[in-house]
């Protein structure tokens, strides 16, 4: 499958590697940055802020073009802007040009992941689309594992030197898409989905749109589960260290072990079992895991302890984001890059949220975003029941009235 229609999946792979090992690249450069152009912490949440807000903005209206004129060139537009974004960012002296290359690292993203997922639905049969998926949100994990760890090395020879290199890489990447990544769409589709956009289809519309489809509690999830568990990501070394005195290399080892084995578990054994109890199954079991170990996490004192919560807490994570994308392309129908966009729109909107909830619960009260988040990931369980319960009653209408 990786190497089907000239090792698109494989190249998709690196793609998303790169993409997200760029956003990951800021985490350890961003108190040097703060200190050469004298940035304050607002500044910063500024920066981390907009790029989810510009991602929700255009994800859908991108997810829904790539249905009328294909994939590959929102995906080589995404790497374009990917690649500009990187190299004003690394050249950028002063605040409104880091906020611009926020804003453009944002855009990227937004023109690059729903044509991405939708590709990987376009290729792949409903068997293969969990394997496909989780090849995917295993890159993404690479890419949040190895980003920190390549830009706080390559620092070492200068703080912008990582930025420019990542620049370097997203044009080779973006040329080799240009002439080796095939269109995945047929012309026939692309057509039929021209024929029935709306002109009038605004970002506005296509959220309404999506409250009234089919898969609406499955977007609803995603929005959830964004907002419990980047609110977990957000604090996780704030409360560590406050609470059982960890050090950034305590926390670093722990972030990048439970990252290798995410990745591993989604590459290796996760389209096996979606395939084998299903996704709704899958998800369920994972948001009352994850949601059970984030509301003890105040009752426990020992260290040893809270690194199998929390590695718990990682993989149940890991498993649910791509479980959740395999639902969604699955219900979706022909609709697979409107789906893929308000998959990205919805998440984006937890991601911008989010952050915003933790630091407020934070000062209030130390325990409280992972009460919040584990509460979120527990209403997510009762959605996904009453998704479950409803999915299989419109299954037996059907069967019902194909048998009439």
């Amino acid at each position: 499958m990786l190497l089907r229609n000239h090792g698109a999946i494989l190249f998709l792979m690196f793609i998303v590697l790169i993409q997200f090992s760029g956003y990951g690249m800021i985490v350890p450069i961003m108190p040097a940055y703060m200190n050469e152009i004298g940035m304050s912490g607002q500044t910063v949440g500024f920066l981390y802020a907009i790029f989810s807000i510009t991602e929700l903005l255009f994800s859908p209206i991108v997810g829904k073009l790539s249905d009328i004129y294909g994939r590959k060139m929102w995906i080589s537009g995404g790497l374009l802007v990917f690649t500009v974004s990187e190299w004003l960012f690394g050249a950028a002296n002063s605040v409104p040009l880091l906020l611009l290359s926020r804003f453009l690292e944002g855009l990227g993203s937004a023109l690059m992941t729903p044509a991405v997922m939708a590709y990987v639905s376009d290729v792949t049969s409903t068997e293969e689309r969990a394997k496909g998926m989780s090849y995917l949100n295993a890159s993404i994990s690479a890419g949040f594992m190895i980003g920190p760890g390549i830009g706080g090395f390559i620092a070492e020879y200068g703080i912008r030197i990582p930025f420019y290199s990542a620049a370097v890489v997203g044009a080779l990447a973006m040329v080799v898409s240009l002439f080796l990544l095939p269109e995945s769409l047929s012309p026939e589709l692309r057509e039929k989905a021209g024929k029935e956009m709306k002109q009038t289809d605004s970002l506005f519309r296509q959220f309404r749109k999506s409250l009234h489809a089919p898969y609406i509690y499955g977007l609803l999830i995603v929005f959830v589960l964004a907002l419990g568990l980047v609110i977990f990501e957000t604090i996780f070394g704030l409360y560590v260290d406050r609470k059982y005195h960890f050090s950034p290399r305590d926390i670093a080892v722990i972030i990048t072990c439970c990252a290798i084995v995410g990745a591993l578990v989604q590459i290796t054994v996760l389209g096996p079992l979606l395939n084998r109890f299903g996704e709704k199954k899958i998800i369920c079991a994972c948001l009352v895991a994850g949601g059970g170990c984030l509301l003890v996490m105040e009752l426990i004192h020992l260290s040893w302890i809270i690194l199998l919560v929390t590695f718990m807490i990682f993989l149940s994570s890991d498993i649910l984001r791509p479980s959740v994308g395999t639902l969604l392309s699955k219900m979706a129908g022909e609709e697979q890059g409107f789906i893929a966009g308000m998959n990205s729109a919805y998440t984006s909107l937890g991601n911008f949220i989010g952050p915003i909830m933790a630091g407020f619960l934070f000062d209030w009260y130390i325990g409280a975003p992972y009460i919040f988040a584990g509460t979120s990931l527990l209403i997510c369980f009762v959605m996904s029941m009453f998704l479950l319960k409803t999915s299989e009653k419109r299954r037996t209408l059907v069967e019902t009235d194909s048998k009439c």
